[in-house]
This record gives structure tokens, C-alpha cells and sequence, in this order.
């Protein structure tokens, strides 16, 4: 099993104890339990959910430094889910009564089984599976999203995953918001400049594993002319095969852009303090490859 009950029915009927000074509502209980690693250190920052008996979202959270899992519930039987990366995710039952305290004691979270890498060898971008979205803020309140429709990359990978390269190029002017005014707006020399700005690119050599399935992937990013370090926080997914029996394997990243780092520096304000549009955008790649040939 993932952790121990201790005492998870015993104690639900338990009055005081732990609880001594800790007010909860008359028809509420506290349902807790820490969370370890396989060598008992606390894991950190796991995610938790508690769902009630027709499996609706009551409260979710982050464990804290300890480990713990802490929150006050109305009386009734629910459901624990808590995933941390790098292990295996946990689901446990627990029932807690009225001004009672219910445990579920250590939850040990076992190390899950990373993905298998994709083999030595030269992948191409699939662009039909694969996207580079963006979003950035407008106006101080909305998100406005869009996309890069037209792009082509390629990935080297080596013996040492950590050894690997890959090398993207964007077509500038395929740029898409939805909004036909916007997207010229985006290509002129306001923004983009695709006139003199064709295409921009990446170039990555350095690939880090942060444990689990996630790598930071490194390198020289080109736009608007100018090159900046970029570093973007990949989550890989694994292996697949297609329709036809390719195979595939996916990921997907994300990393954040300061305009101002590439010179895209055209702003106005609609009110005093408010930009139309924001200092940073985030970009978002979902991403597959396939077998170059």
C-alpha cells in the first residue's frame, strides 16, 4: 500500500485530543495526513484533492513544508487524491464526522516508473500534431491567445538524452489571432516586422533532467533579430504509436517572454498606468515527433 491508516475509523469518532483549542463548525470535522517519500522525507508541494461520495471537488491545495495535508470538512465519507511528480499518484477513503478527527497517518508516495525515452536518432517535428500557442495580457485584464500555424523543427537525440539538440524555425507571418486587424498589426514593423524579420528560431544543446518526466530544455532563442538564453520548462509524455503504426513521442513546455528582452517595445495606454498590452507573454508548445523519414 501507499501509506498506513492510522486509525482513520477509530479516530473519526475522537473528540479533543489534537483538536483541543482548534474551533471547527458544529457539523464539521478535520481530515489530515502527511505525505513522504520512500526514505520517510516529506514531499513537498504535492498536489491534493478531496472529492465527497458523487465525486465533486470539495477542497484542494498544496502539501506545506512538512508534508501535511490539513483541512476541516463537513461530516461525511470522502475520496483523497494526492500526485506529486516523480511518483506514483495516491487515492485513499476516509469518512469524518462531526468535530471529529479523521487520519489517514504516513501516505508513502512510491517513485513512479519514468517513460521511455525516445531512441538514438534523428525525429522531425510532426506540425499537424503539434502546436506553438501564446498568450499575453490586454489591457490590464484579458488574456488575448493565439498561434503560430506555419513551423518545422527537427530533434537530434543522443546516446545521453542530456546530449541531445533540436532546432525550430517559426514563419513569422503566420501568426494567428483570430482577429485579422490584430494579426497585420502583429506582422508590421510595429511588432514582428516580418518584412525584415522572417522567421524566428530556436536552438537548444542543452537538455537537463529535473527528475520524473521533467527536463529543461536550453538555448538560443532568435526574434525580432535579437538572441536571448531561453529555458523551457518541459514536461515529456512518453511513447506512442499513430493511426498507421508510427511511432510517436510527445511533450509538452512552456516558457515566458519579456517583450522588451527582443525589442518589441511599441506600447500605448488607454488610461493612465494601463498598457493595451502586457510586458510578457507566455508561450505554450504542445509537441510531437516522429521518426525523421
Amino acid at each position: 500500500m501507499f501509506g498506513r491508516w492510522l486509525g482513520n475509523r477509530g479516530q473519526a469518532g475522537r473528540r479533543g485530543g489534537s483538536l483541543a483549542g482548534f474551533q471547527v463548525p458544529r457539523t464539521a470535522g478535520v481530515l489530515n495526513c502527511r505525505v513522504l517519500d520512500p526514505v520517510n522525507e516529506p514531499v513537498q508541494q504535492a498536489e491534493f484533492v478531496v472529492t465527497d461520495s458523487a465525486g465533486r471537488k470539495v477542497i484542494g491545495g498544496e502539501t506545506d513544508p512538512f508534508g501535511s495535508v490539513l483541512a476541516t470538512v463537513p461530516a461525511g465519507d470522502y475520496r483523497l487524491a494526492i500526485t506529486a511528480e516523480g511518483f506514483t499518484p495516491f487515492h485513499g477513503a476516509v469518512t469524518v464526522a462531526e468535530g471529529a478527527h479523521a487520519t489517514l497517518g504516513d501516505v508513502t508516495l512510491q517513485v513512479a516508473q519514468p517513460p521511455q525515452l525516445p531512441d538514438p536518432g534523428d525525429w522531425d517535428i510532426e506540425p499537424n500534431h503539434s502546436q506553438i500557442a501564446f498568450t499575453a495580457r490586454h489591457i490590464g485584464l484579458a488574456r488575448i491567445h493565439g498561434r503560430f500555424n506555419t513551423f518545422a523543427g527537427a530533434v537530434r537525440i543522443a546516446d545521453r538524452m542530456e546530449d541531445s539538440a533540436m532546432h525550430v524555425i517559426i514563419d513569422a507571418a503566420s501568426i494567428d489571432t483570430n482577429v485579422q486587424m490584430r494579426d497585420d498589426h502583429l506582422r508590421s514593423g510595429d511588432f514582428l516586422d516580418v518584412g525584415r524579420y522572417p522567421t524566428l528560431e530556436f536552438y537548444s544543446e542543452r537538455f537537463v533532467h529535473r527528475g520524473g518526466s521533467r527536463w529543461g530544455v536550453t538555448g538560443a532563442l532568435t526574434l525580432h533579430g535579437v538572441s536571448r538564453t531561453v529555458t523551457l520548462d518541459t514536461q515529456y509524455l512518453g511513447i506512442g504509436s499513430g493511426l498507421e503504426g508510427e511511432t510517436r513521442a510527445a511533450c509538452r513546455a512552456t516558457t515566458e517572454l519579456h517583450r522588451e528582452d527582443f525589442t518589441l517595445t511599441w506600447q500605448t495606454m488607454v488610461a493612465r498606468g494601463i498598457a493595451v498590452v502586457g510586458p510578457s507573454i507566455v508561450i505554450d508548445l504542445d509537441i510531437q515527433i516522429v521518426p525523421k523519414g
